[in-house]
């Protein structure tokens, strides 16, 4: 194999990583919309708050239950599904005048988001060959990091230009053009000829070993801790780092840039070394956190701290997606679907926990606070992993080679 041909990523997965980056931009940009879809709908802001809430809650349920849901149909038929529901979604939402509706379509476009995500990151994978899964994942988490950096911003101009049900109709008609790519490029697979009660029971079977549900708790704890205490950054940066509210965007910006380049990174060293990748990323996480709480008063180091947050907190997820995968059965598409779930779990119970800390003596910078240690005990299940690792190399050869 060339040196080329080992580097090259087949152009699906950056399809795939085109398809994440519309859904990461329908996911956070909504915030920046509310104020607007509050007043078109006629509801407080807490109210339209929900719509948060509600796709949030997609993303958890939704995964596992759709992987299950699609078990019998070929990844592309699924990722084709996925994405044509996305479209309706949006279309749905954006001739709607009930908020209930509404709500109802960001709770749907959170299941199509969360199937596309599951069988994207297994085809991704398969695609990809061995050794090069983490930066085929890389590639999709980079969609969402682009979300982050260009989509969202772009998303709320867009809105405040045309209303925020332009911008919907824009990500439903992104979404039908995605639809063809998928369709051209995503390669065809036959659907297995085995009963439906084969296809669950393998499904659930892939997902039982120990190890499997140690990565989901690395997850769910790393998540918790990094995006709980980056929920309320923005009140940090203004009223303890005195930055002026009309800046803050570009330190999120800045933020997103970060985060790019940590997952390019991860991705890229991942394949080798993946427990070490892991590790490196949290261990600075949970340090950069600590450092953000000691010096929130301080505007030049707080920004440059959440620049690196963005790198070394979201570094690690392809490779722990990847993890998730390797330690299920090959191809499990219920094992991606819970490492999705288990992202979304982390930040929703990470919020829910650093809001409590804002009316306590901490104030501010409780959540980093708060952060730091929950991101820090991430470390506990991933030592357990490494020495179980260890162990099984010390009896298996093949277990020795770097890229495992």
């Amino acid at each position: 194999m060339t040196a080329s041909s080992a580097t090259r990523l087949p152009r699906v997965v950056y399809v795939l990583g085109a398809g994440i980056f519309l859904m990461g931009t329908t996911e956070f940009m909504i915030a920046g919309l509310l104020p607007e879809v509050a007043g078109d709908l006629g509801v407080d802001i807490g109210r339209a708050g929900l719509l948060v809430t509600a796709f949030a809650v997609g993303m958890i349920i939704g995964p596992p239950v759709m992987a299950l849901a699609t078990v019998r149909l070929p990844a592309k038929a699924t990722l084709i599904g996925a994405l044509a529901v996305f479209a309706l979604g949006h279309a749905v939402a954006a001739v709607s005048d009930s908020f209930a509706v509404v709500t109802a379509s960001r709770v749907v476009t959170a299941l199509a988001t969360g199937t596309f995500w599951a069988v994207g990151a297994v085809m991704a994978t398969k695609v990809a060959g061995p050794g090069a899964g983490a930066r085929a994942l890389a590639v999709m988490s980079g969609g969402l990091s682009l979300a982050v950096v260009a989509g969202v911003p772009l998303g709320t101009f867009a809105g405040q230009l045309t209303g925020w049900r332009g911008t919907f109709w824009m990500l439903a008609v992104l979404a039908v053009v995605m639809i063809v790519a998928v369709s051209r490029l995503a390669p065809d697979e036959p659907t297995a000829q085995v009963s439906p009660h084969t296809e669950l029971s393998a499904e659930v079977a892939a997902v039982k070993p120990w190890r499997v549900w140690v990565v989901l708790g690395v997850i769910t704890l790393a998540q918790a801790g990094f995006l709980g205490a980056y929920s309320y950054i923005s009140p940090l940066l203004t009223d303890r780092a005195g930055i002026p509210s009309a800046l803050v965007p570009l330190v999120l910006v800045g933020f997103g840039i970060g985060a790019l380049g940590g997952t390019a990174l991860g991705g890229r060293l991942g394949d080798r070394y993946p427990l070490l990748v892991i590790a490196v990323a949290i261990t600075a996480t949970a340090t950069l956190l600590a450092v953000l709480a000691a010096t929130a008063s301080h505007s030049l180091i707080v920004v440059t701290v959440v620049v690196l947050l963005g790198g070394a907190g979201l570094g690690a997820n392809p490779v722990l997606i990847a993890q998730t995968m390797r330690h299920a059965a090959p191809g499990s598409t219920l094992a991606s679907s819970l490492a999705t779930a288990a992202f979304n779990l982390g930040t929703a119970g990470g919020s829910a926990l650093a809001a409590t800390t804002l009316t306590t003596s901490l104030g501010l910078v409780g959540p980093a606070v708060l952060g730091a240690a929950l991101t820090a005990s991430a470390l506990i299940p991933l030592a357990v992993l490494a020495a179980t690792t260890v162990a099984r190399t010390a009896s298996s050869t093949p277990e020795l080679t770097p890229t495992r």
